[in-house]
């Protein structure tokens, strides 16, 4: 049996290294547990991973036109998704809402921070057209193809994108061979139950699995995995 340790270093430069330039990107980031989940059975998350990943989060932000979140994610944590925790100007702010769910109270429509844009179906009348941009795309049965959020997007001068959230909308993106990168970062953590991470289409045999081409690097208390799958 091949010595498997043999494959894995970890490496010493900065992880956002060769994330910096300006030529279209799609990266996403995810923290889990060791056992794969991001929250417990009721949806407790903070913190399964450390400050240093919530900073290394912001830093992501830094270097991209703008940060995709699906209309769970602003419904049910609120996030601002500006840079606060490194230099660096904040991005756009993208919201995929197809069905025009999103809370019309979220912070991200009252703050001072950067344009928010909404997705949504070309047959919907969103309920914060004025508060936000909206872009109508097309759907199949109210389902939006990333391939077509990331070609509207840099139509409109967005190229570069972090897709931040939920797991459902990273695993869309992942699912439907739309990520260039991922960022797993893994905390020394077990859970044993609970809401798990990725989730794509079932396959048969391991072979099938996705086999990205992977950096590590250490991140406090935390192990981050870069996955390129575009390598």
């Amino acid at each position: 049996m091949p010595d498997q340790q043999a494959a894995i270093h970890f490496a010493q430069n900065d992880p956002i290294d060769t994330l910096r330039g300006n030529e279209p990107l799609v990266i996403a980031q995810l923290g889990q547990s060791l056992d794969g989940r991001i929250a417990t059975i009721n949806g407790h998350s903070k913190y399964i991973n450390h400050k240093e990943g919530l900073t290394h989060l912001h830093r992501l932000r830094a270097n991209v036109d703008a940060v995709v979140v699906g209309v769970g994610t602003v419904n049910d944590d609120d996030p601002r998704l500006t840079v606060r925790l490194c230099d660096g100007d904040s991005p756009k702010r993208v919201i995929l809402d197809p069905h025009g769910r999103v809370f019309q109270s979220a912070q991200i429509f009252s703050d001072d921070g950067p344009e928010v844009i909404i997705i949504t179906r070309n047959d919907m009348d969103h309920p914060m057209y004025g508060r936000a941009k909206i872009l109508a795309l097309d759907h199949q049965n109210g389902r939006i193809s990333p391939e077509n959020i990331i070609k509207c997007l840099a139509e409109n001068g967005m190229a570069r994108l972090l897709i931040e959230g939920g797991a459902r909308t990273v695993s869309v993106f992942l699912n439907n061979d739309a990520l260039d990168r991922l960022h797993l970062i893994v905390a020394p953590l077990i859970l044993g139950s609970g809401q798990p991470g990725l989730a794509l289409s079932c396959i048969k045999t391991v072979q099938e699995g996705l086999q990205p081409k992977v950096g590590l690097y250490e991140l406090g208390h935390d192990i981050l995995y870069d996955c390129n799958f575009k390598a």
